[in-house]
């Protein structure tokens, strides 16, 4: 992999979000808020701060609200205007800043995660890029994870991709790493293995939504042998890239929430509350009366 800067970002968005009917029924998973921004906002954001000004959205087909979210809105606009409402208005126009651009790509059918990724290959090209998962929100008061692994990717040249530690009991749910001894943040894979029961797991070192990929990526999902249901697994396609190519594991500084599950949206909600700088004194008076009055309830 060359030494450049990533420019690219990918966000497979094409996912049904099934756990959160009804709601998902019309709005997608990706849209769900968090406080008043949904949860691609935050991905968003965070590819910039990468220095990413392309923007590639997998979607299906019935997800028309990511590409409206990211489109002018010029009705809502000229409302604002008129109204005087200049804060509202900066807020509705700046989703994306200048010079950065959304391209959405349609994933026919739902052959999962490396299909997905494989679908951005008209408009990634041959250049290292990234991947972010919208559900895996990663909070930190400093630089973004994305920020953090594209600097450790720039500098040494190679693939790299989040980890984090995972309790033993949870290998199942996610791709688990064996790596080198640790430099720092980051160490070299030497396997990775998808969804391990606890014996047959490598280490408890969990790979989370965020990679920087080698173009080369998209060749070795070409060649992948399709799993269960037809599905392209990315996990199989890094596998490969292992033998040929350094790719190197990175604990990133942050907090991930799996905002792929009810309790996971809801300790995020919580989280973004208390920093938030309106909202921190009177979320926390909230939560302290609500607890309170749970255990007055359970004592009587």
């Amino acid at each position: 992999m060359s030494h450049g800067r990533i420019r690219k970002a990918v966000f497979p968005v094409a996912g049904l979000g099934t756990r959160f009917l009804p709601a998902t029924k019309t709005v997608p998973k990706e849209m769900l808020p968090i406080i008043d921004r949904p949860l691609i906002q935050y991905a968003v954001d965070e590819a910039i701060e990468a220095g990413c000004d392309t923007l590639v959205f997998v979607t299906n087909r019935y997800k028309h609200a990511v590409a409206d979210y990211f489109d002018k809105a010029y009705e809502l606009e000229q409302k604002l205007e008129r109204a005087g409402k200049a804060e509202q208005l900066e807020l509705v126009r700046n989703v994306l800043p200048e010079g950065v651009r959304a391209v959405f790509v349609t994933q026919a059918e739902a052959l999962g995660l490396g299909h997905a990724v494989l679908c951005a290959r008209p408009i990634v090209g041959d250049e290292p890029f990234a991947v972010l998962l919208p559900d895996d929100l990663i909070w930190n008061r400093g630089a973004g994870a994305l920020k953090q692994m594209a600097d450790a990717a720039q500098a040494s040249g190679a693939s790299v991709i989040a980890v984090e530690d995972v309790p033993a009991e949870s290998t199942g749910s996610y791709g688990i790493v064996a790596t080198d001894t640790f430099d720092g943040r980051q160490g070299r894979i030497r396997r990775i293995v998808e969804k391990p029961a606890p014996a047959d797991a490598p280490s408890n070192l969990a790979v989370v939504g965020r990679y920087v990929l080698s173009p080369r990526i998209f060749e070795l999902l070409e060649a992948v042998t399709p799993g269960a249901g037809g599905e392209i697994q990315l996990t199989d396609a890094i596998a490969a890239l292992l033998a040929e190519a350094p790719v190197y594991a990175y604990r990133f500084q942050g907090t991930r929430f799996d905002c792929g599950t009810h309790i996971g949206l809801i300790e995020a909600t919580i989280r973004y509350a208390l920093d938030h700088e309106k909202l921190s004194d009177p979320a926390r008076d909230m939560m302290q009366r609500a607890l309170g009055e749970l255990g007055v309830r359970e004592r009587d």
